[in-house]
């Protein structure tokens, strides 16, 4: 029970990051392609969640893996920088279209794939040898991640500031990852 209990906490803690990406991304969907671009990014997040959980423990062997992790996230920030201008622009001429449901998928699905090994690795840390306590944690941590995005991407289409402010958290992260990746390539160098 306290394994599970720890698995909760870090669900908690770690999934405000995919929440925020998933928010930035269906911000300009309508109400029913945000719900449904949330619903199927939440049901890739969670196969990848657990096809990364059912290897978790090989994945802490791979050197590198944070690092390659970070440059994805820090991709998925620019594109969203990029996107985050262009809708300003649009916006000022009162004409943004709402980006496709195509497209926020796979944003979703990109960001979640290169935030989850985190969220995953910890979980199958505190979980140890409880195989329910991780399958409950990583479908915990879907779900919390699910309700927060929605709830995000509400405030998001009511005040856009915060999409930069989202944008710098998601860049917080790539950065974190980069470095902490570059620090486990740099300590099992030869020399």
């Amino acid at each position: 029970m306290l394994a599970f209990l720890q698995v909760i906490l870090i669900d908690i803690t770690l999934a405000g990051d995919n929440a925020v990406v998933i928010g930035m991304v269906v911000r300009r969907l309508s109400p029913e392609q945000r719900r449904i671009a949330i619903l199927i990014g939440v049901l890739c997040a969670a196969v990848i969640r657990l096809g990364l959980a059912l290897v978790a423990t090989r994945l802490l062997e791979i050197i590198g893996l944070t690092f390659a992790g970070g440059l994805l996230l820090l991709w998925v920030c620019w594109r969203m920088y990029r996107e985050l201008r262009h809708t300003e622009t649009e916006e000022s001429e009162d004409n943004a279209p709402p980006k496709s449901l195509a497209t926020a998928v796979f944003h979703i699905v990109l960001a979640d794939l290169s935030m989850s090994l985190d969220n995953v690795l910890a979980v199958a840390g505190a979980a140890a040898e409880h195989t329910w306590v991780l399958v409950s944690g990583l479908a915990v941590s879907v779900i919390l991640m699910a309700t927060a995005a929605s709830f995000i991407a509400r405030l998001l289409g009511r005040w856009p500031w915060i999409s930069w402010v989202g944008l710098l958290i998601v860049f917080g992260v790539a950065v974190e990852l980069i470095i902490r990746g570059g620090n486990e390539i740099s300590a099992h160098l030869p020399f």
